[in-house]
This record gives C-alpha cells, structure tokens and sequence, in this order.
C-alpha cells in the first residue's frame, strides 16, 4: 500500500508518527506533503519516506490519500489534485475538521470512494479512537481506512450525521482529559507529592481507569461500587465533587464544544 498525507501538521505529522511506528503495518511508501517541508527533513532519511511540496506527484504515487490540511485550504487542495484522482485506484481519506463527505464529492465526484475520519492525537501513540464515515463508494474500501487506523488505535464506523458529536468526544476529549489529569495532579501536589511524583500518579491512575472498563466490559459505576466502602473517602471526595458540579461542567463543556463546532 502505497500512502500519501497531504499537509503533514499537527495531526498529519502524527498519523506519521503513528504509521512508522507500527510494526503490524505494511506499506511500500510514505509521502508527506507540506508547503514549507524544512520541518520534515529528517523524514527524508527514513526508507520508503518522502517528501514533497507537491500534491499532485503525491496523490500520482500513492493508493491511498489522506487529507490533513486545515478547514479553509480543503478546497484549493481538492481543487489540485482532482485532475489525478483515479476512482478505480485511490481511496480519499479526510481528517480535516467540520468538512462533510459532499463537499468533497462536489470536486471530486461520487465515484471515488471517500472516508471521513476523526483520529485524535494519541494516533502518535498508537491509541487514537478513530471514528469513520464513508460515501457509498467508500463501502468497499473502507477495510483501507480500517487497516490503517486500527494499526493506531481503536476505530468505530458510525452516520456522518455523528462526526461533529465524535470530533467533540474524542479529538477535543484529549484536551478534555488532559485537563482532568491536569487537575489531579494539582491535587496530589497540594496533598505533599512533588510535581513529578503527582503527575505519574494522575496518569497512571486514569490509564489504570479506562483500562478497567476496557477490559471488563463494566459499566463505570460498577467499578466505583469497588472502591466506594460505607462513610469512606471515596464516597465522600466523589459526592463533594458532584456537589461542585463535575458531571455537569463535563456534560456542558461538551455541549458547548458542540455547539462552537456546528458554526464552524
């Protein structure tokens, strides 16, 4: 399999990231794409990597194209490359925020299979939650998208009417989570442990959570019922928190990011 990321920032630079480091997965090439490509040079090294300021030669070399470009150069992107798309060979593969799967259609046409996806940045990692979406074309090659992401992560094919909810979910979550685990750590720092201490504390602890309910299957609830024990201090920390407010800040901050992404 022959892939191509075009635009390779942030988010496409990990989808990179997370493509080498998989040892499961096959490719043949790697293109990386980016207008100024001086922060990629060191990808040059790399066996089966190469990098381009141009689109086109890109898509011409590659099976599979993933779009990673911001909202607002979408357009000029797919404005580019649509005169070397080949709907019996390249799947299209966008990750590009709030960019429904018609508007691609619109300059590509609906012959070409098509995936909308919302990776969030743990894909770095190999622990992305990926959601996708496909056009009809895309039915048949959505095992394409599928290796790729599963290789660096979890994936779940859902309506494209539910992407923007996923996008606040699970690519916003990071930072949501992230906040979380900041707290916590500011937590255990004013109960005696050092910052670092408090931080590896945090993280192991809400990696040890989610693993948890991965694994069991529970429901949350049931694995608090372990750890809450009649007038304890579990009890008592989680009802002072549902006091101040926490289930409902989550569930609003949510909300919220929902409504700002549905503007966008």
């Amino acid at each position: 399999m022959k892939i191509a990321i075009l635009g390779t920032g942030n988010l496409g630079y990990s989808i990179a990231i997370g493509i080498l480091s998989q040892d499961n997965f096959k490719f043949k090439n790697l293109y990386l794409t980016k207008r100024n490509t001086e922060s990629l040079e060191g990808w040059s090294k790399l066996p089966n990597v190469k990098i381009s300021t141009e689109n086109k030669r890109a898509v011409r070399f590659s099976d599979v194209i993933i779009i990673a470009v911001q909202p607002a150069q979408i357009q000029g992107v797919l404005d580019e490359i649509k005169e070397v798309i080949n709907p019996k060979r390249h799947t299209v593969i966008s990750v590009v925020t709030g960019r429904k799967i018609a508007d691609i259609e619109a300059v590509l046409g609906t012959e070409v299979a098509i995936v909308r996806s919302m990776p969030n940045t743990a894909i770095s990692v190999g622990q992305s939650m990926t959601c996708l979406s496909v056009n009809s074309r895309g039915k048949k090659n959505i095992e394409f998208a599928k290796t790729i992401f599963n290789s660096l992560g979890q994936t779940m094919c859902i309506e494209e009417n539910l992407m923007q909810a996923a996008t606040v979910i699970c690519a916003s979550g990071i930072a949501f989570w992230m906040r979380l685990i900041r707290a916590t750590t500011q937590g255990a720092v004013q109960l005696g442990f050092d910052a670092e201490e408090a931080q590896e504390l945090s993280m192991q602890t809400a990696l040890g959570a989610a693993s948890l309910l991965i694994k069991s299957g529970n429901h949350p609830e049931q694995e608090i019922d372990k750890v809450t024990t009649p007038s304890g201090c579990t009890i008592e920390g989680l009802n002072e928190m549902e006091h101040q407010g926490l289930s409902s800040s989550l569930i609003r901050g949510l909300v919220t990011s929902f409504e700002k992404i549905n503007q966008i």
